[in-house]
């Protein structure tokens, strides 16, 4: 992937001063947003947003975009969406896996050995996946998992991958910093292996055409069982994401998706692959993807421990976007290098979420942590939609945010705390 000018992207330390009484500060009047010699034209956002959420997305634009003489900074500012229902309604790694598994397109691991793949695998899942496939395809073929024969290894490697456990119910990954990585989704590339990234940009195309066509609520069959059959682009974001790009922002995705499947999927909203960051694969001489993955910060290549999840999307947005190296990566960097804006709907992005120095967008999908910052809102800077296609009713329980709202490292739970070390106390769901 080609690498952006650090110099270039880096935004004027005053680009948080914007905000007073946690609400953007009015743009200048159109009549002064004129440049020298040249009229400008600032996009105006449509209509589908709810509350007054399409007023502040507005007043961000005005504030921060291209015809503002007065805008906070002169570098591009940079504005972060995740993909998978922020972007879009359901998930296009998910559509992926299932198109590889109905094609056949996994491949039998080194020697046989599932340990290759990840890991994190358990004994129980390494034993179940080599019952389930070990006699079907020698060791780098592909597994017919879309052939009568190959039924119940798809069923298996479908069990590991979405519900994180076997089919007989036993625990498939262990040993996990849970604000680093998600070993399942991790998983996704790391079966992957042997392919290129053109090979899998091509499955993903075929995927996503399938999954475009499909009516809204259809299934497709996987292994013997079925699994979610259909992908939106929400038109809102679309929308939001054109009038960032054409109000001058610098607009990323960060996505625990594979790199290669979010490229394909990116260019449908505008957003060119070199601005893509999923998760990566190191690759042989060649160019075919190994099992292993890219590091970041202090994380080394094949270290597989730090992907685009929790702290680590932090990490991926401060070596990509800003050019930070080495360990610094993985910290909190001044406002001249974070996000002004950034979009996200589950826990897994609420680190990347809390750096925006402007304004966050929460896509409500009732994630305990995620919704427990947005509705404390302590700082004003968080605004709450819900889903724009089969948005969730409202959740009938509180958060507990100030129980087991959080997850920590070794995955036991405990309160949200603010950025002062206070407790958030628990949340109601009020946008829905």
């Amino acid at each position: 992937m080609t690498r952006p000018d650090t110099v270039r992207r880096l935004q004027a330390v005053g680009a948080a001063v914007a905000i007073a009484a946690g609400t953007l500060v009015a743009a200048a009047p159109a009549a002064q947003a004129a440049r020298t010699g040249a009229p400008c034209t600032t996009p105006q956002l449509k209509a589908g947003w709810y509350g007054e959420n399409q007023a502040r997305l507005q007043r961000l634009i005005d504030e921060y975009g291209k015809c503002n003489p007065y805008r906070p900074g002169r570098a591009k500012p940079v504005a972060v969406f995740d993909w998978d229902n922020t972007v879009v309604k359901n998930d296009v790694g998910d559509a992926t896996m299932y198109w590889l598994l109905r094609n056949g397109k996994i491949r039998q691991p080194a020697k046989g050995d599932w340990t290759t793949t990840s890991r994190y695998l358990t004994p129980a899942a390494v034993k179940a996946l080599a019952e389930a496939c070990g006699a079907l395809a020698e060791p780098g073929a592909p597994l017919p998992t879309g052939a009568p024969e190959g039924v119940g290894c798809a069923d298996e490697l479908n069990a590991v991958y979405g519900a994180a456990a076997t089919r007989a119910a036993a625990p498939a990954f262990a040993g996990w910093d849970h604000r680093t990585i998600e070993p399942a989704y991790a998983w996704l590339p790391q079966l992957m292996q042997g392919w290129t990234a053109r090979e899998i940009r091509g499955f993903a195309a075929a995927a996503q055409t399938e999954n475009l066509a499909a009516p809204v609520d259809a299934k497709q069959q996987v292994g013997s069982t079925t699994a979610t059959g259909w992908v939106r682009y929400y038109d809102q974001q679309k929308d939001l994401i054109n009038g960032l790009r054409k109000a001058g922002f610098d607009v990323w995705i960060s996505s625990a998706s594979p790199q290669p499947v979010v490229e394909v999927w990116a260019k449908g909203v505008g957003v060119d692959p070199s601005h893509v960051i999923g998760i990566r694969n190191t690759t042989t001489d060649g160019g075919k993807f190994t099992s292993h993955l890219q590091g970041c910060g202090s994380v080394k290549d094949g270290e597989d421990t730090l992907i685009t999840y929790v702290d680590g999307k932090r990490c991926w947005i401060n070596k990509q976007v800003f050019g930070v190296r080495g360990a610094a990566a993985e910290k909190v960097q001044p406002p001249a290098r974070r996000q002004v804006f950034a979009a996200g709907d589950s826990d897994t992005d609420v680190t990347f979420l809390r750096d925006a120095t402007a304004l966050r967008l929460v896509v409500n999908r009732n994630k305990n942590e995620l919704m427990c910052r947005a509705y404390d809102n302590s700082d004003g800077k968080w605004i709450v939609n819900p889903m724009f296609i089969q948005p969730k009713k409202q959740k009938t329980a509180a958060y507990p945010c100030a129980t087991t709202g959080f997850t920590g490292r070794d995955g036991t739970p405990g309160p949200v705390l603010r950025g002062d070390a206070s407790v958030i106390p628990d949340q109601t769901d009020t946008v829905f």
